[in-house]
């Protein structure tokens, strides 16, 4: 009886010490079976071995090496009359010199023929240039954007795609959603430098700006002071490039500055969005409504086997990400083109040749290592990750998946591929279904919980922006001031005002203005226009009105483009209406009269020469005394009716066809004077010492007349209103009027809508640049 319940107290701890047992079983399970294989069948398999070198202190370290682990016991457990096996030599390093230890290590005393690994980008130069030294493969996991390239060093391999690719896609997002600048937030650290430069050629590519670069430091103090200098700006587009503590940080230090709230726009590359899963509650909380691009994990039973495996097993030491399928995969590959290879003798492993290549008397130059880096190259298989191919030492280019962090998960978006850009669902091949901007992508919930798509821009300037109009007593059709007398406000509608409050709803920030009167006739009877524009900046920020663009007001104020017809003319009275008699005008009294004579004189030179020819026609019905009568009408008649025969006589016909030919000049010559009086001759004004000029008042046409066209300045009137052009041009120069108007076009325009049958535009137009809005240098620029 003492026995048994003995044995019962001792049942939990008998519980605890299977459960242990078990999960050590797994994840030493490849260990002990090569080490089986060693020491009880060595003859039956050929090792290939291969180093590996990790952090393991660090969480990615701990899953890469349970993922390598996990490949090659899934790898050989599906393939197990493989006649080769990777022996696998893991060495732990947290620093560039622990590498440096590791990797002798590895080459001179386990005598690996490939090396997975390392994790860091120094590192991974390092490694990877002693690797290219013993002819053996580096195949790195973790590089994007290495200064390494496959024509300096072909035994460099990356299971990563290229930052180039993720750049591009970056960039095709920004111009989908037509954000004309980005913010961008980076690691203060050697491996972005890179992926900055791809960043830079992408944007450049598709006219998007880049309005600020960032390189931010693990210093909260450094985080906070940089994000209030971002908020004065105008831009409200950032992207984040960063790890997973430093990105953390970031968003958390975002939220309280009040920057992840309507009208801000983030996205995250995939150095901070592989390692959502890993994240803190609070910092992911923080993070709704970022978008974010990583690389697609397409579905597949295989996948999902080995993530529930995971969970299952190994989620107490971390999520699993897809640097994890990428080591995964990557061993799988080796093992293949080991196993194309095939056993080799022990001889053939290493070349005989000088020590003096390695720069190592200790170390061998690998035959092998090519060998498996050309098998390595047209390796093609399916794995966890998806298609595997390695194209000029570097991982074929995947899909990207574009998400949207909404609270505690992730919405897919969309997807995006070099060769047919954004795409919103995927075929079950893997392609993309159709292409187009980011108006197909589902529907992004942004940050602050809006469903609106920020503009990207917002106005940086605190406060209402002063806006000037001037105070007009004519032409109201421009600018037309209203002032409330309740509240002293300023009100003005007209055709430059809708053309103001058009282009504020275009911008894509919003700017609150406040308009503000200027009347110039109060302070000075002489005012121009240029006396409100020396009001910039002190009274005002930006006037708005009928402001002409002349250059020399750009010394010292800006211009908009204008958004008027350009142009100046002059306007004059229409002449007397034409008269019954207008027909006679074109040719002088005096060739009328010679005219006449000259037809009386053809009349009878005509009948001297028809009366000698005797009527020999028999069949005419026209009797001779009849046809000798009309030989005095023959010079008309024969131009209204040519087809008939006046005369008989030779030398009749000859003197009719020299009148004919006299005829057709004096009926050319008298079309062409008649068309000049009826269109050119009403066009003709020249300006006279008694004339007297209109122009209006405060406008530049004073010094434009005086500069330009020397008109003398006591011949200058001003006006201020269409009625008073009109009636100083009914008086006339001689009862204190003008006989002429100048103006620019849109002013005449008005002025002859009104009075379209008593005035008109005559002479050449003078060049101008129109109406456009007015500011500071300094605040446009």
């Amino acid at each position: 009886m003492s026995v048994t319940v003995q044995c019962f107290r001792l049942l939990p701890f008998h519980i605890i010490i299977l459960f242990l047992l078990f999960k050590l079983d797994y994840s030493f399970a490849t260990t002990n079976q090569q080490n089986n294989e060693t020491s009880s069948g060595q003859n039956k398999y050929f090792l290939v071995h291969i180093g590996a070198i990790l952090d393991l202190n660090s969480p990615i370290g701990t899953m890469m090496d349970l993922c390598i682990k996990m490949a090659l016991s899934d790898f050989y457990s599906e393939h197990p009359n493989h006649r080769t096996r990777l022996q696998l030599h893991t060495k732990d390093a947290e620093s560039l010199l622990d590498t440096n230890f590791a990797v002798q290590k590895l080459l001179k005393h386990e005598e690996v023929h490939g090396i997975l690994g390392p994790q860091g980008a120094t590192e991974d130069k390092f490694v990877a240039e002693l690797g290219g030294k013993v002819h053996v493969p580096v195949i790195s996991f973790s590089a994007r954007s290495s200064t390494i390239s496959a024509a300096k060093n072909r035994y460099y391999v990356r299971t990563t795609p290229d930052d180039l690719y993720q750049a591009q896609a970056l960039a095709a997002i920004c111009q989908g959603f037509k954000w004309p600048e980005v913010v961008i937030l980076y690691e203060d650290a050697e491996y972005v430098n890179h992926f900055l430069w791809h960043l830079n050629k992408a944007f450049q590519e598709v006219d998007v700006g880049i309005a600020h670069m960032s390189a931010i430091t693990s210093e909260d103090i450094q985080i906070i002071k940089e994000l209030k200098k971002l908020i004065a700006e105008k831009t409200r587009v950032f992207l984040v490039h960063m790890n997973l503590s430093l990105g953390s940080r970031l968003f958390l230090h975002a939220r309280n500055a009040g920057m992840m709230s309507e009208e801000y726009a983030w996205i995250i590359t995939e150095y901070l969005s592989n390692f959502l899963s890993s994240m803190d509650f609070v910092v992911h909380d923080s993070m709704d409504g970022v978008l974010g691009i990583r690389p697609y994990e397409q579905r597949s039973e295989k996948l999902n086997s080995f993530q529930k495996r995971w969970k299952m097993n190994m989620g107490s030491i971390g999520a699993l990400n897809v640097y994890g399928l990428w080591v995964y995969d990557a061993v799988c590959s080796l093992a293949m083109a080991a196993e194309k290879i095939g056993p080799v003798n022990a001889s053939s492993l290493y070349k005989n040749t000088s020590n003096v290549e390695t720069g190592n008397t200790d170390l061998k130059v690998s035959a092998y290592g090519p060998r498996l880096l050309s098998e390595l190259s047209v390796t093609k298989f399916r794995g966890l990750i998806g298609d595997i191919q390695f194209i000029n030492g570097q991982l074929k280019p995947l899909v990207f998946e574009i998400f949207n962090v909404i609270g505690s998960g992730e919405k897919t978006l969309g997807f995006w591929t070099p060769e047919k850009g954004i795409s919103r669902e995927l075929s079950s091949t893997g392609k993309p279904t159709n292409t187009a901007s980011t108006k197909i992508l589902k529907n992004a919930i942004w940050p602050g919980d809006c469903v609106t798509q920020p503009k990207g821009w917002a106005n940086p300037v605190t406060g209402k922006l002063r806006v000037g109009v001037p105070t007009m007593r004519g032409f109201k059709q421009f600018v037309n001031v209203i002032i409330d007398r309740a509240t002293s406000r300023t009100n003005a509608t007209g055709f430059s005002i809708d053309i103001f409050l058009a282009t504020l709803q275009l911008l894509p920030f919003t700017i609150k203005y406040e308009f503000y009167y200027y009347n110039g006739s109060k302070k000075n009877s002489n005012w121009t226009y240029d006396d409100l524009l020396h009001e910039i900046p002190q009274t005002f920020d930006i006037v708005v009105g009928d402001i002409t663009i002349w250059a020399p007001r750009a010394n010292y104020v800006d211009f908009s483009l204008p958004y008027s017809e350009p142009g100046v003319t002059l306007v004059v009275k229409n002449k007397k209406p034409f008269d019954m008699w207008i027909f006679i005008k074109p040719l002088h009294w005096d060739l009328w009269i010679a005219i006449i004579i000259a037809c009386i004189l053809m009349g009878i030179v005509l009948r001297i020469l028809e009366h000698r020819v005797p009527n020999t026609d028999e069949n005419s019905i026209r009797p001779h005394r009849e046809r000798l009568k009309m030989t005095y009408w023959s010079p008309i008649a024969v131009l209204a009716f040519p087809e008939r025969n006046m005369v008989a006589n030779t030398w009749s016909i000859f003197v009719l066809m020299f009148w004919l030919f006299m005829a057709f000049i004096l009926m050319q010559s008298y079309t062409a004077n008649l068309s000049a009086i009826l269109t050119v001759d009403q066009l003709k004004f020249a300006f006279s010492d008694e004339y007297y000029v209109g122009y209006q008042e405060g406008s530049f046409m004073r010094e434009f007349l005086k500069v330009r066209l020397n008109i003398n300045e006591s011949r200058l009137r001003s006006y201020s209103s269409v009625e008073e052009y009109h009636d100083a041009m009914s008086k006339g120069s001689k009862r204190g009027g003008i006989d002429a108007i100048f103006d620019e076009i849109p002013y005449m325009k008005i002025f002859l809508n009104k009075y379209d049958s008593q005035y008109k535009m005559v002479g050449p137009r003078y060049r101008t640049d129109g109406f456009g809005f007015v500011s500071f240098l300094v605040l446009l620029t």
